[in-house]
C-alpha cells in the first residue's frame, strides 16, 4: 500500500505483446526525462524499486493466474522476470536489502492463503488496510521466507535505508497507522511518529539521515472521529496527502507540501536537496484522477512539474547513479487501466 495504482482505477487484467519503441512514450513538456522505455506489457504492474547494484528492479503484479499482486523481479531492461513471492495471499511494497541477496515484502498470507476481498467503495473512494499484512523477508530468489513483524493489525510499507541499517515502515500496532524503524533484523522498533491520522509511503535519503512520507492528518473533529471509525473496519479516505519530511529519529518533522490533494510516493532527488512525487495537484479533471510526477525543494518551494501524460504517473525512484528513474503509468497502455513499468534517463 504506498499505494499501488491498482486502487485508483479498475483494471482489465490482459496480456500483452508488441514492440514499445515503436510508439512515442514522451508527452510534450517532460523535459526531465529522455530515452523513455517501457519494461512490463500490459495488466497491473507496480511499485518498482532499484536494487543496490541498479541492474535489477523489484515490483508487484497482478498476472498469470492470480487474483491479487505477487512479488516479481526483473532486470532494468525488463528481462528475466521471476516470481519471488509464494503466491499465497496479497502482497505488496517490496524492496532489496543492500547488496541484492534479500528482499522485504508485504504479505496477508499468515491470515489466509486466499486474496483478501476488495474494500467497500459503497463508502466512497477508500483503501484496504488489510489487518493480515505483516512484513516479511526472503532470499532474492523467494527462499527462505521469514516473518519479521508479528504484532495485530496492520505492518507494511517498508522501504531499507541506502546504508542498509535501518527498515522504516507503517503500523498499526498502537491503534493509529504510524511510521516505526527497526533494525534489518526486526529488533530495536522505534515509534517515529504521533500524530492523529496516518502517515505511511517512507523512504530514506541517499545519506540515510531523512525520511520522507506521506501524511494525512486531519484537524476537523468530524473528519478525525470519521478516519478513527474507518480505519477499526480497516479502511483509510486517502483524497488528501501532503508529503511531509523528518531526521530518521523522528525528529524535525515539517510538511513540504500544502497542495490540500492527494500527493504521495515521495522520494529523495539524488542530490538529497529536492523531492519526486506523484500529485493530482495538476488535474482539470473534477473528479482528479490524473496523477503526474513533480519535483519540489525540501522546504517547499519550486514546485515543478515533472510528467504531463493525461492519465496515471507515479511510484517514482531514482537508480542508486541517480542517472536513472524508474515509475508506474497508464501511458501507451494497451487497453484501459493497464498500468506498466517505465524507466527512463533523468535530465538535470
Amino acid at each position: 500500500m504506498k499505494y499501488s495504482v491498482l486502487l485508483f482505477v479498475s483494471i482489465l487484467v490482459l496480456s500483452v505483446n508488441f514492440a514499445a519503441q515503436n510508439t512515442s512514450l514522451k508527452v510534450e513538456g517532460e523535459k526531465h526525462l529522455a530515452n523513455i522505455k517501457q519494461l512490463t506489457f500490459g495488466g497491473e504492474n507496480a511499485e518498482a524499486y532499484f536494487s543496490s547494484d541498479g541492474k535489477r528492479l523489484i515490483f508487484q503484479s497482478k498476472r498469470d493466474e492470480h487474483k491479487c499482486d505477487q512479488i516479481y523481479t526483473m532486470n532494468v531492461d525488463g528481462s528475466n522476470v521471476k516470481q519471488v513471492s509464494d503466491g499465497e495471499g496479497r502482497t505488496t511494497c517490496s524492496y532489496f536489502f543492500k547488496g541484492g541477496k534479500k528482499i522485504l515484502y508485504a504479505s496477508t498470507r499468515g491470515g489466509s492463503k486466499d486474496c483478501p476481498p476488495n474494500p467497500d467503495f459503497s463508502k466512497g473512494y477508500v483503501w484496504a488496510v488489510y489487518p493480515d499484512y505483516d512484513i516479511y523477508t526472503a532470499n532474492a530468489d523467494g527462499s527462505g521466507l521469514k516473518k519479521l513483524t508479528d504484532t495485530p493489525g496492520y505492518d507494511a510499507e517498508a522501504t531499507i535505508s541506502p546504508n542498509g541499517k535501518k527498515i522504516v515502515f507503517t503500523s498499526e500496532r498502537d491503534g493509529d497507522l504510524e511510521l516505526y524503524s527497526m533494525d534489518t533484523n526486526g529488533k530495536n522498533v522505534k515509534r517515529l511518529t504521533h500524530e492523529p491520522g496516518y502517515d505511511g509511503g517512507a523512504f530514506f535519503s541517499p545519506d540515510s539521515k531523512m525520511i520522507v512520507y506521506r501524511g494525512s492528518h486531519p484537524t476537523d473533529p468530524k473528519l478525525i472521529e470519521r478516519d478513527k471509525q474507518y480505519l477499526k473496519e480497516h479502511l483509510i479516505v486517502p483524497m488528501v496527502f501532503e508529503v511531509w519530511v523528518m531526521n530518521a529519529d523522528g525528529s524535525n518533522k515539517r510538511q513540504v507540501t500544502n497542495l490540500g490533494v492527494a500527493s504521495f510516493a515521495p522520494y529523495f532527488t539524488p542530490d538529497g536537496k529536492r523531492i519526486i512525487f506523484c500529485t493530482n495537484y495538476f488535474a482539470t479533471d473534477p473528479k482528479k484522477r490524473n496523477f503526474d510526477l513533480a519535483v519540489i525543494n525540501i522546504d517547499g518551494t519550486g514546485l515543478e512539474r515533472v510528467t504531463f501524460n493525461d492519465s496515471f504517473d507515479g511510484f517514482p525512484m531514482f537508480s542508486p547513479d541517480g542517472k536513472k528513474l524508474v515509475f508506474g503509468s497508464n501511458r501507451n497502455a494497451a487497453h484501459p487501466g493497464d498500468t506498466n513499468v517505465f524507466i527512463a534517463d533523468w535530465v538535470d
